[in-house]
């Protein structure tokens, strides 16, 4: 959690000095390069993975990125793009006909309070436009998640590199058309050791450091013990913006951390204290 939570910052690092899309394109290379040549391909079909590449690749990542070049601030990125279980759950709704939980409508409504505090306190550093850029970023990276789920039991690690040759495609065509041949050409020339290192750490951190050990943690532990840990993501990319970007933190950001950590862990936690009481009082016969 500590390194998902501060690449907010490396990320903010990296489009400093990188067109966003252009800089999302490099995190998805050197996710794929040299890493697919030692890892067998998953067993899901080519239209799967295919799928999946996109919607994290151009959709959740390529909009984050554009969004953090000057629309949001890295810690509040961090904070906005955990609204992502709530698009899987409706979505779920929608595609698959599962049936929203009283408990899930709840935490939905306390997150988009958060949601709104944000909003009403938008300024130089997050735009409205910023918000919206990461809840579509949130959007993507829950259709991405139905799309695993469609899947059998896979390596994700193995998963996340293989699909990572379908994220590039589209990645670096809208570099082209949106930021440019010029601006690609003088990102890759004057990016400094700095800016690569932000661009490598994408790949080694987040996806063979952080996939790997959080499939390390799936098969071994419970999956109600492993994903409620994911509410740290935004602690971190809070406290790491605060104290390398000099980010600011008044009281409406905590207000609005709050609010949305409560929606995030009512839906993360209530079925497991669901689970325990009605252990503990177990219904009469």
């Amino acid at each position: 959690m500590v390194v998902w939570g501060t690449n907010f910052v490396v990320i903010h690092i990296g489009v400093e000095h990188f067109p966003p899309l252009l800089f999302a394109c490099l995190r998805f290379t050197f996710a794929l390069l040299p890493a697919v040549f030692f890892l067998r391909r998953p067993a899901v079909p080519w239209s799967k993975l295919a799928a999946y590449g996109v919607l994290i690749g151009a959709g959740q990542f390529g909009l984050l990125f554009f969004a953090i070049k000057g629309f949001i601030a890295a810690g509040l990125a961090s904070l906005v793009v955990q609204s992502q279980p709530f698009f899987t759950i409706l979505l779920a709704a929608a595609i698959t006909h599962e049936r929203v939980q009283p408990f899930q409508i709840a935490g939905l409504l306390l997150a988009a309070v958060g949601i709104g505090v944000i909003l009403w306190h938008t300024d130089g550093s997050t735009t409205p436009l910023g918000i919206v850029l990461v809840l579509g970023a949130a959007f993507c990276w829950a259709a991405g998640n139905i799309v695993a789920r469609s899947t059998p039991k896979v390596d994700m690690l193995a998963y996340v590199v293989w699909t990572s040759m379908f994220a590039i495609p589209p990645l670096l065509a809208l570099s082209w058309f949106i930021e440019g041949w010029p601006a690609i050409r003088d990102g890759l020339a004057g990016a400094p050791p700095v800016a690569w290192a932000a661009a490598i750490w994408q790949a080694v951190g987040n996806v063979m450091f952080g996939y790997a050990v959080w499939g390390w943690l799936l098969s071994r532990y419970a999956a109600a013990t492993v994903a409620p840990t994911s509410l740290l993501v935004p602690v971190f990319g809070m406290g790491a913006a605060a104290i390398w970007l000099g980010e600011p933190l008044p009281g409406w950001k905590f207000a609005a951390a709050g609010l949305v950590l409560s929606g995030l862990c009512v839906n993360s936690l209530w079925p497991r204290f669901a689970a325990i009481r009605a252990a503990r009082h177990p219904p009469s016969s």
